[in-house]
């Protein structure tokens, strides 16, 4: 398996417009090399399924240029095959369309893949592919489904209406899948509407592509700025005339039969609805905790973290270590000190962090193909539109009672840079990790109910209190919810256990390198003896203000290494009840762990995650203090 973080640029490169790209209009020269095939379609359609069947493991993922969004290129025959973002149209509305859309505007031949039973929300994109004026084939996916659901569809008719080649493929099964050659060679160009094609052409000197020109009518600002011209007006009248043509193509060839509902569509139902998607979202969290938050963060991580990585990994490559490097010298310090990047590093990474990822990849995909998460997002989404989210902050924000810094990650999917800031900031500040949850939840058992009630409102006040602000500050406003939701159904364990693999390998790959550059950070803290004096210098600040023990500055100190590090020092100690409340809504609102940050700050930038960092310790500390000065 390939992946290249400096494939960033050779993407880059291979997809950028520049003067040597290939062009649709005539008169063109084509560049040599590999015929490129996109994979376009709406979010939940498949796209990946056909992709990993045509790539195999021979696959580059990077994010592209100027964005998080993460885009998919692979090899199949002659083939240069991309797997995009899924999207509802071609523009720059979001990330996501912004990648597809170069991706699109650069490619020979697009595989249009349509979810059937949705054939009329999807034909849209279909249109607009077939306006820009690129060679495409459509594959109707799916079709299992639309069949059980009653919908039939006159393939060879929607074929001569759009002027292209359609196939029928039901993904899951590979069915249609040996279709794929004739779908790449047959690709055409579509039926275009004669007064828009005579348009595209009239501009083809200007733009150098049907395409382009498309996008600059429909009033594309970044395509327009890229030839020097000012942005259509256009795009309302060109997407009504587009819809209504594919309302009219929907009227030729799709029938329903109107059968009655089955189960998992009741289910689907009842999962968005408030009064009986509750119930449902508290059980799947309940499930998602147990499997998660118990059975691998507690049980399956105690055991590899402790045995495998501190009992035996440890003093192995310890021992060895220190046969060529002085234990006492400051080298030994780095690599196999308590820090080391030889020792605390790789424990970290293989036995506590890589369990954790496999859990969470594999919950969120039982959830994404049973069509369950999309409804949650729907569910949730008036409550998070209150501190400035939309219901797919949900993933993130559930994630991070998992893992805090997976759930950073996650914030990827969300719609806007602003979105992405707002749950960054509410998982760093508010959101407790499952490991350090379990040190909380021992605590708390000691010091009765009213410590369970008061820390729990604490934090319940400042997670809305940090989204509130934000949201009123921030400028710019928050995208809708634009989602799909798929049909419900049972998960297929290939499917299951290709995401999971797949997100488990890219994240690791990814996060290798910020674990290691934090050990080393905190390895030179401790040699130049700077660690001991940030722990001396926070003591008058914990035992003054906090009125806690000494000793809780250590517990401080170690939770910026780990937050549950933190949570147990406070174990250690003789606490009273106030003092235990007082503690643990510190050591929760406190710091990042170093995984956190240094994910934080590749994925939020260096100004952005140190003002996220700073601010954890004020507001750690300001509320730690006021509720000491309440209850002490």
């Amino acid at each position: 398996m390939h992946n290249h973080s400096s494939a960033r640029e050779d993407a880059l490169s291979s997809l950028r417009h520049v003067d040597g790209h290939r062009h649709a209009g005539p008169g063109s020269t084509p560049v040599p090399g590999p015929t490129r095939v996109a994979l376009v379609g709406n979010p939940n359609v498949g796209k990946s399924l056909f992709f990993n069947y045509l790539s195999g493991m021979y696959v580059e993922v990077s994010n592209y240029p100027g964005t998080t969004i993460e885009y998919t290129r692979g090899r199949y025959r002659d083939f240069e095959i991309f797997d995009t973002p899924g999207v509802y149209g071609i523009s720059s509305f979001s990330d996501e369309e912004k990648v597809t859309r170069e991706i699109v505007l650069h490619t020979d031949v697009v595989l249009n893949i349509v979810d059937a039973p949705h054939l009329e929300r999807d034909l849209f994109l279909t249109q607009q592919l077939i306006d820009m004026g690129k060679k495409v084939s459509v594959f109707l996916n799916l079709m299992d489904e639309a069949k059980k659901i009653g919908v039939e569809i006159d393939t060879k008719r929607l074929a001569d209406c759009l002027g292209v080649p359609v196939f029928e493929s039901t993904a899951t099964t590979r069915g249609g899948f040996d279709q794929i050659d004739s779908a790449i060679e047959e690709a055409r160009r579509g039926h275009q509407e004669p007064s828009l094609h005579q348009k595209l052409h009239s501009m083809l000197t200007m733009t150098g592509s049907e395409a382009e020109a498309l996008l600059v009518l429909e009033g594309d600002e970044v395509v327009a700025e890229r030839h020097g011209l000012k942005p259509g007006k256009e795009r309302e009248s060109l997407y009504i005339a587009r819809r209504n043509r594919v309302n009219g193509i929907i009227n030729l060839v799709l029938s329903d039969k109107n059968v009655r509902p089955r189960l998992a569509t009741l289910i689907g139902r009842w999962a968005s609805n408030v009064w009986t998607g509750v119930p449902m979202l508290l059980g799947a969290l309940y499930l998602i905790y147990l499997f998660v938050g118990r059975l691998i963060a507690q049980d399956l991580v105690g055991f590899t973290e402790e045995k495998l990585g501190q009992e035996l990994w440890e003093p192995w490559i310890r021992g060895i270590t220190t046969q060529y490097i002085p234990p006492d010298s400051w080298l030994a310090t780095i690599l196999v000190g308590e820090f080391g990047v030889a020792t605390m590093t790789i424990t970290y990474l293989v036995f506590l962090l890589l369990p954790l990822v496999i859990a969470f990849y594999l919950s969120l995909a039982v959830m994404e193909d049973s069509g369950y998460l999309p409804r949650l997002a729907t569910l949730v989404d008036r409550a998070l539109n209150a501190i400035g989210l939309n219901g797919c902050a949900v993933i993130p924000l559930i994630l991070g009672f998992g893992c805090v810094t997976m759930a950073t990650i996650t914030t990827r999917l969300l719609g806007s840079e602003r979105e992405k800031r707002i749950s960054t900031s509410i998982l760093q500040f508010a959101i407790p990790c499952s490991a350090q949850l379990a040190v909380v939840a021992a605590l708390l058992a000691k010091a009765g109910f009213g410590a369970v009630l008061i820390y729990s409102v604490t934090i319940f006040s400042t997670f809305v209190m940090i989204g509130t602000v934000l949201h009123r500050t921030l400028p710019g406003e928050s995208t809708a919810l634009l989602i799909d939701l798929p049909p419900m159904r049972l998960p297929r364990l290939d499917n299951i256990v290709r995401k999971t693999a797949y997100r488990t390998y890219y994240f690791m790959k990814e996060a290798m390198p910020w674990f290691f550059a934090g050990a080393l950070g905190v390895g030179i803290l401790q040699v130049t003896g700077l660690l001991t004096l940030w722990q001396n210098a926070l003591a008058p600040l914990t035992v003054g203000w906090l009125q806690l023990p000494p000793g809780a500055a250590t517990a401080f100190v170690m939770g910026m290494v780990r937050r549950d590090f933190g949570a147990a020092g406070l174990y250690e100690l003789s606490l009273t009840s106030h003092q235990i409340v007082v503690a643990l809504v510190t050591i929760t609102l406190f710091t990042p762990c170093i995984a956190s940050l240094m994910v934080m700050l590749k994925e939020r930038g260096t100004k952005e995650a140190s003002i996220v960092w700073a601010g954890t310790w004020i507001a750690a500390f300001v509320i730690g203090g006021i509720l000491s000065q309440i209850l002490i």
